[in-house]
């Protein structure tokens, strides 16, 4: 979808794409003919035509994480779909200096990969870098800074927040919302949120109960696992709206099986009577 993308240009807006989609410019290689811009220069938008070629023949997808608005940011997805990781991650529910990284769940739509603080949430700083486009829920807001804060590192990487594109798109009620919305499951995870999330931390830390990692593990590689068919269903959507619907439709994958951990029904029920019994 990239090679028909031009609103990454400054000047060139979705109504602009669009008329330029209409005028048969529906690639970079397109002669512009006969259009007439009202916002941006001719020069400046085939200088950034022919820059974003060769960036996208290098590979470069942060250019164009860069250039492209934050809801637009789909359009990277079908080119780069083979080097995409699905991210979340936990916290011990503080900010600043007390706050920290409990867990991180990785998924790349083949394999899921996990860090636990303690064990091996250092090893996510070398990991993280073998993928090109991140793709989260609300984490150019949370996840993304709390990493780079907290870990001391940096991720340059193209990022596609899903929270942007879905709400475009009319989908809300956060991240477990959008995905009753489409027909996602939890099973004995429904109704686990953020805040439990925690409370399963706190439970495992206090009480030295794994059965509360296990299922604090479930729950976060279960938000990375649903990411992916968020993502695609963001990308199918978005691309109806275009001339370019066939050629980029996505088939919905079966979902992973065989997980790594499994939620502890009897942990979570204890948790949540304890939860409603001081009004959480």
């Amino acid at each position: 979808m990239l090679k028909h993308t031009f609103c990454h240009i400054p000047g060139v807006g979705l109504k602009t794409e669009r008329k330029l989609w209409d005028k048969g410019v529906i690639t970079w290689d397109c002669p512009l003919g006969s259009f007439k811009f009202k916002r941006t220069a001719e020069g400046v938008f085939k200088a950034i035509v022919d820059e974003s070629r060769q960036r996208l023949s290098d590979g470069d997808t942060a250019y164009f994480g860069r250039l492209l608005p934050a809801k637009e940011s789909w359009r990277l997805f079908s080119e780069f779909r083979n080097e995409v990781a699905y991210i979340d991650i936990e916290t011990n529910g503080y900010v600043g200096p007390y706050g920290y990284i409990t867990a991180i769940s990785l998924y790349d739509g083949k394999k899921v990969r996990y860090y636990i603080k303690g064990e091996n949430l250092d090893d996510f700083k070398e990991d993280i870098f073998d993928y090109k486009v991140l793709v989260t829920y609300n984490g150019k807001c949370f996840d993304i800074p709390f990493i780079e804060s907290h870990m001391g590192i940096r991720l340059p990487h193209a990022h596609i927040d899903l929270r942007y594109t879905l709400r475009d798109l009319g989908f809300k009620g956060g991240l477990k919302g959008c995905e009753k919305l489409i027909g996602i499951e939890r099973g004995g995870l429904d109704g686990v949120d953020g805040y439990f999330a925690v409370l399963l931390w706190k439970d495992f830390r206090r009480n030295k109960n794994p059965r509360a990692l296990e299922t604090l593990m479930a729950y976060n590689i279960q938000d990375v696992v649903n990411l992916e068919p968020l993502m695609i269903t963001a990308h199918n959507l978005k691309t109806s709206a275009t001339p370019f619907e066939e050629a980029y439709r996505i088939e919905l994958p079966s979902p992973p099986m065989d997980l790594p951990f499994k939620p502890d029904l009897d942990t979570i029920e204890r948790i949540r009577t304890a939860r409603a019994h001081i009004g959480a």
